[in-house]
């Protein structure tokens, strides 16, 4: 089992709404609200442009194997796809940490929905994270247009 660390607040109230994917989200600003008892675990986070976001996903139906992604209509297993109804209902995004002040870090390119909880923080580091991609499923037979008007939830 596991307890959050802390909360994510964004501008995000429905889910029908939010951003895709944190690279659709650029503009969207937030703070994540670390819980004092964990507040001595952000020393030194500041010095990072980036983290990485894992979070449960509380609004998350149940869980599906297989499921349509938002890019296209059709069904894919739920772990070829970053869709929301798994198993573990668990959510991961990189966003740009652009300050910290005592317990709060200030973010963004957030796509996470308002009250969301926070189970841990890490650092993005290109001296570890950067891997240049040979392939992409089925993501490689998507339009670079369906990839900007879906994600950004342009027809809403």
């Amino acid at each position: 089992m596991y307890r959050p660390v802390g909360v994510i607040h964004s501008v995000h109230q429905d889910t029908t709404l939010t951003p895709i994917q944190p690279v659709f989200a650029g503009h969207c600003k937030g703070q994540v609200e670390i819980y004092p008892e964990f507040e001595d675990g952000l020393a030194d986070l500041e010095g990072f442009s980036h983290i990485y976001l894992i979070f449960h996903l509380h609004k998350a139906g149940p869980a599906r194997l297989t499921v349509k992604p938002f890019l296209q209509d059709t069904e894919h297993g739920v772990f070829a796809t970053r869709g929301p109804w798994r198993p573990n209902p668990i959510g991961l995004s990189i966003v740009e940490l652009q300050s910290r002040q005592n317990n709060i870090l200030y973010i963004s390119g957030v796509d996470i929905l308002d009250g969301t909880p926070v189970l841990d923080i890490k650092p993005y580091t290109t001296h570890f994270d950067h891997i240049e991609i040979t392939r992409c499923g089925w993501l490689d037979d998507v339009e670079d247009g369906d990839f900007q008007n879906r994600g950004r939830r342009a027809g809403k």
